[in-house]
Order: C-alpha cells, then structure tokens, then sequence
C-alpha cells in the first residue's frame, strides 16, 4: 500500500510538523531483531533506532510478542535480546534510551503466567496486552480484573485495530470504566490498517480516551509512515490535549 493511496489529497495536512519529541517515549515496538515479527537482524534495528532518534524519540520501550503458541519468549529471552540491542547501539554511537518489556497475548496460557511468573512491564507496573484480532476472549475482563489484583495497570494494545468493536463503540467506553488504558497506535491515523481503523482512532482522540499513543513499529515501512503522519491533524490534537503518559515515563 503506497504512501499516495493512504494520504489522500484531499485529507487536511499541517504544513509544520507535530514534534514527537514531546512525546519522549515509545512504549510499542518490535526492535529487538529474530523474535518475533519484528526486526530479522540486528543492522535492521539499529537503522530503525536511528530514525526513531531522528524523529525525535530520546527513549524507546520495545515490547516484544509474548505467545504461548507462536512466538514463545520469555523474559529472559526479552532481556538479553534487548541487552544485545542496548550493546549495539552504543557501538553505533546512537544516544537513545533503550529497554524492554513485551506485548502479551492474552491467550488460554495468560492466567498460568499471571500466576506463576513476574511479567515484563513498562513505567509504574503498566502491562501491554493484544487480544485475538477474529473475536474477543471470553475471559477477557476475568483477566483484566486478575491483572488490577496482582498490581498490573493493564493498557490495551491498539483498540482501534479490533474490527469486531467498530460498530459497538460503547465498549470502548467499559474498557475505561474498568480502568484499563488504551494506547493506539500512531500509524492509525494514516488509514494504513484500514479507513475504518483511522475513523475509530479519530473518534478516540475526539473524546479523549487515549493514554498512551505507541508507534507499533515492525519494519522501515513504518518509519517511512511515521515520517508522513507527523503532518496529520489529529496526531497534532492528541499530543496538544496534554493527556499521554508518554512524557512521564
């Protein structure tokens, strides 16, 4: 999908860029190379770093899959990756913080982990999770209710992009009611996922139920849309209205 088909001509641009170092931090990437669907080498992450940096980010969380089914990582696994990482940038001279927590999966196994294991997370015990893109779990509160017990503060992975919730925006409204925290993803906002998944995402920003706004960046494609929708309206009233939690991590 090109650049010229998701930035129609006629869509209202900035003609000054929004400055995403206000931002400070991303929470959602996948920069830590060969374990997940992310980065597949390690001058792959470092290039993307390095326009991250240029972008104006002084700080990167990476967040990693975490699957009980395909991409099996472990904290261990996460932590020495982003170890590695950390190594390579610093030989690359490229003056980013870099640290890691993952995206969980919440899968039939997410109770177990919940239960046995202490879960990677980013900031004052935020915990990054996806749910299927298909339909959504039945136990899904079950498991948010079981994340608030243990001390987690869950934040949910790009809701905008769950298809199944675009005509049942209320139930946007009972993730917040439930104390969850919403983080969509920039690139959203470019109907890059879908026109659809750009109208939910606006109507987020209008009522203002975002907390934190991640670049879920895979590969240089998306740098390449980050570098485009810097100039999109909506991003520029997100960052304005003072509500991300970005900043403060």
């Amino acid at each position: 999908m090109g650049l010229f088909k998701i930035f129609s001509k006629k869509q209202k641009r900035l003609s000054t860029p929004v400055d995403l170092s206000v931002l400070g931090c991303d929470i959602h990437s996948h920069f830590i190379p060969g374990i997940d669907d992310g980065a597949k080498t390690m001058e792959e992450s470092v290039q993307m770093i390095s326009e991250m940096h240029g972008l104006g980010y002084k700080k990167i969380i990476t967040s990693p899959h975490t699957m009980s089914d395909f991409y099996r990582n472990t904290s261990e696994i996460i932590l020495n990756g982003a170890k590695n990482v950390k190594q390579a940038l610093n030989e690359a001279n490229i003056p980013i913080e870099f640290n890691a927590a993952s995206e969980y999966y919440l899968d039939y196994d997410l109770e177990r982990k919940l239960d046995e294991e202490p879960l990677l997370t980013f900031g004052n015990k935020y915990l990054l999770f996806e749910i299927s893109y298909m339909n959504p779990p039945d136990n899904l509160f079950h498991i948010i209710f079981k994340m608030q017990l243990l001390g987690y503060k869950p934040v949910l992975a790009h809701p905008e992009r769950y298809n199944f919730w675009h005509k049942d925006f209320d139930k946007y409204e009972t993730f917040i009611d439930k104390g969850v925290l919403l983080q969509l993803n920039i690139n959203s906002l470019t109907g890059y996922y879908s026109p659809a998944t750009k109208k939910i995402a606006e109507q987020m920003i209008d009522k203002n139920m975002i907390s934190f706004v991640g670049t879920d960046c895979h590969h240089m494609g998306h740098i390449n849309l980050l570098k485009q929708v810097v100039y999109d309206p909506y991003l520029e009233k997100l960052i304005g209205s003072d509500l991300l939690l970005n900043k403060s991590l």
